[in-house]
C-alpha cells in the first residue's frame, strides 16, 4: 500500500468520524495532502454541516470547489471538531505541524475547537518530536534575532525558501517562502523535543515569533492513523 492509499484511507475514516456529529454544525478543516483526501471524501456530505472554517487559502479553494460554505473565523464562536494532519505526533498527542506553511492559521482554528482530530499514516508517529525540522513563523524584520535565539536551543536554523523551477535557479536566487500571512518561516533541524509544552511556550516568547509549529497546548484528542492493516482510532 503506497502513501497516497494510506492518506485516502485515513481521510475516509475521518469523514466517518465527523459524520457522527449532529447535523448543522460548523467544522474546522486543516491543510495538507492528507486533509485534501478528507475534503474529497466529505464532499458528498456537505449538507451535513452548516459551514466550515478553513486554515489556509488552499483549503478554502478546495472547500469552495466542492460546494462547502466557508465562514470567517471571526464570525464563529466555537467548533465541535477540527480535522488536520501532522508532520509528527508523539504518544501523548503533541504534534509538530507547519510543513505546508499554514501553522499560524491552523493553531488559531485548533484553539476554537472542542476536539482536535489528527489524521496521518503510521510513519508520522514518533517517540520524541524532532526528526522533522521545527517550523517557526516569524515577522521578516526579526529573522536575525529569532535565528540567534533559536540556535541557543541546539538546532540548525535555516530560512525556508520558495519552491523554484530549474529555469528559476538559472536566473535568480531563491526567494523566501511567504506564508498566507505575509510572513517567513525558519526551520529548526536537529532538535530532540522531550518537553513540547515548555518549548512551545519558550519559543512563543521570542520577539518577532508569530507561531511555533509545536501543537502541545492544542494537542490532538483523537488520532486516526492508517497502516497496512487499516485505520486505528486512538483516544489521547
Amino acid at each position: 500500500m503506497n502513501q497516497d492509499q494510506l492518506k485516502q484511507m485515513v481521510g475516509e475514516a475521518a469523514r466517518d468520524e465527523v459524520l457522527k456529529l449532529p447535523t448543522g454544525q460548523i467544522l474546522g478543516v486543516g491543510t495538507g495532502s492528507t486533509v485534501n483526501y478528507f475534503i474529497d471524501a466529505l464532499a458528498g456530505h456537505k449538507d451535513h454541516f452548516a459551514g466550515t472554517v478553513s486554515s489556509s487559502n488552499a483549503t478554502t479553494e478546495r472547500l469552495l470547489k466542492h460546494g462547502f460554505k466557508v465562514l470567517d473565523p471571526n464570525d464563529v464562536v466555537s467548533l465541535p471538531a477540527y480535522v488536520d494532519g501532522a508532520d509528527e505526533i508523539d504518544p501523548a498527542g503533541h504534534m509538530m505541524k507547519g510543513g505546508g506553511g499554514a501553522l499560524t492559521r491552523e493553531k488559531i482554528i485548533a484553539s476554537m475547537a472542542k476536539q482536535f482530530i489528527c489524521i496521518c499514516d503510521s510513519s508520522k508517529q514518533v517517540p520524541v518530536l524532532g526528526n522533522f525540522a521545527l517550523p517557526v513563523e516569524i515577522i521578516p524584520l526579526a529573522k536575525g534575532i529569532v535565528t540567534r535565539e533559536l540556535e541557543k536551543l541546539g538546532g540548525k536554523v535555516s530560512l525556508r525558501l520558495a519552491k523554484t523551477t530549474r529555469a528559476d535557479l538559472n536566473q535568480t536566487p531563491s526567494a523566501a517562502f511567504v506564508t498566507d500571512n505575509g510572513a517567513w518561516i525558519l526551520d529548526v533541524a536537529g532538535l530532540q523535543i522531550t518537553d513540547p509544552i515548555t518549548m512551545e511556550a519558550q519559543i512563543d516568547q521570542i520577539a518577532g515569533v508569530i507561531t511555533v509549529g509545536l501543537f502541545a497546548k492544542e494537542k490532538a484528542n483523537i488520532l486516526l492513523v492508517s497502516n497496512a492493516s487499516g485505520v486505528d482510532r486512538i483516544v489521547l
